[in-house]
């Protein structure tokens, strides 16, 4: 994984180095109850610090090669939900209204397989 200071050091530019590295967002509030109505995502690295029973996120558009983290640092189940209502799959089942549910303390790792396929992986994070 590419670090953000060693590319600034060589001489790139800070939007060179967030093209190549991502970028991150913090403390964030999930939001809705729907695909809807979910907190859209729009970082790379995303660590979800409050998620209120029945919330979630939103991935931004799928796209061959995206790669999107979030960590549920909050006190309930969070709701990862593709950003297209139809045509998409996460983990093989059509994306939409269901999504992926992301327990406490853990970790997705959204790989865009596909224009049309997210690949979600979830894992245990080491407190």
């Amino acid at each position: 994984m590419a670090i953000p200071s060693r590319i600034l050091a060589s001489g790139n530019s800070p939007l060179a180095t967030i093209s190549i590295a991502g970028d991150g967002a913090t403390a964030l509030t999930a939001t809705g109850s729907t695909q809807a109505t979910a907190l859209q995502l729009s970082a790379v690295m995303n660590a979800m610090g409050t998620t209120a029973a029945s919330t979630g996120v939103k991935l931004p558009p799928c796209e061959a090669g995206a790669v999107v983290y979030i960590y549920n640092g909050g006190a309930n189940t969070l709701q990862v939900y593709s950003n297209e209502t139809t045509g998409v799959t996460m983990n093989a089942a059509v994306a939409g209204s269901t999504g992926v549910a992301l327990g406490t303390l853990k970790t997705a790792i959204c790989l865009g397989t596909s224009a049309t396929t997210w690949a979600v992986t979830c894992a245990l994070t080491s407190t």
